[in-house]
């Protein structure tokens, strides 16, 4: 039997505290499961969450094992090594994919039925070396994608044209690392063209516009690296919102990282494009609209993973 209100979350360091505290605050879960390669800080991050529960809704939170995961409807990997200043998303595949052999063994050794939510880097990778270790059905192994890219594609957008970011529709599609690529071609601000809206808005320069605005969504986890030595909010905040579209059964639609088969033209790996996701994981993938040269660049994103995948071993 599944649990669907009970999670687990295997790996607390800063993003998978900072998500536990996230899902915490949330409300959407009757129990959490922390799970750790160092029990005190397991049994620390519950300690320290469950002295915050007078201020929230009731919640069982407390570190555990393997053995305690067996019913839970979502399982969240954040375990991993962290990205160093000057290392890319991908200089870190050897490293997390040894780590996720010794971890996704155990998982599928319990007899899990619930949903894997892969948040380790590089993501994309890690996702795919996720479904082929668990033997799971692709539905239900997903990864945070370029969730995070988009939400900041948006921000960066909203800023820009002085309008709330929740009104900009806009989409980075492809690996979440160097080679994403924004969607320009299908953007807009409440159904209204993006060029148009910035016309309206007075900026005319689009063309050097979006490319400092890409610029500004690709760099950004370097950026905040440099300056703080890792991100975690931002992740975390994307992990509570793929939560809830699982949880609440949303059909809501992100761009969540899934086996692709066939979309755009490609298959046998993974990466993040619009997906509808619900109760099951991933219900479709969509093929959105893309430019010629947006075809192009996600064609291009999903051969640099691939090179990357015929690397390893499962």
């Amino acid at each position: 039997m599944v649990n669907v209100r009970k999670c687990a979350m295997i790996g607390c360091g800063l993003v998978g505290a900072s998500a536990a505290f996230s899902l915490v605050e949330s409300g959407l879960f009757s129990e959490l499961v922390l799970l750790d390669a160092n029990r005190d800080k397991a049994e620390g991050e519950a300690m320290d969450l469950s002295h915050g529960m007078p201020f929230a809704r009731p919640m069982e939170i407390y570190a555990g094992s393997y053995d305690d995961i067996q019913d839970c409807g979502l399982i969240i990997i954040t375990a991993g090594a962290n990205q160093k200043p000057d290392e890319t998303r991908l200089d870190l595949v050897q490293k997390n994919v040894g780590i996720l052999k010794n971890i996704i063994p155990e998982i599928k050794k319990r007899q899990c039925e619930g949903i894997l939510l892969i948040v380790s880097n590089p993501v994309d990778i890690l996702t795919y070396a996720a479904l082929k270790l668990s033997g799971f059905p692709p539905n239900r192994v997903i990864g945070s994608g370029t969730v995070l890219d988009t939400a900041r594609l948006k921000y960066l957008l909203g800023q820009h044209l002085n309008v709330d970011s929740r009104s900009v529709h806009a989409f980075i599609i492809g690996e979440h690392g160097d080679s994403e690529l924004a969607v320009w071609s299908s953007a807009n601000v409440s159904g209204v063209a993006l060029s148009q809206f910035c016309e309206m808005c007075g900026h005319y320069r689009h063309m050097e516009t979006m490319q400092k605005l890409y610029e500004g969504v690709r760099d950004s986890a370097y950026e905040i690296i440099r300056k703080k030595g890792a991100t975690y909010y931002g992740i975390a905040m994307a992990v509570r919102r793929i939560a809830e579209c699982i949880l609440r059964d949303e059909h809501s639609i992100l761009p969540v990282s899934s086996l692709i088969e066939g979309h755009y033209g490609i298959s046998g790996v993974c990466m993040g494009v619009p997906t509808i996701v619900g109760s099951t994981g991933v219900e479709r993938v969509l093929d959105i609209p893309l430019s010629e040269e947006e075809q192009q660049k996600l064609t291009a994103s999903a051969q640099a993973i691939q090179e990357v995948l015929k690397t390893i071993e499962f």
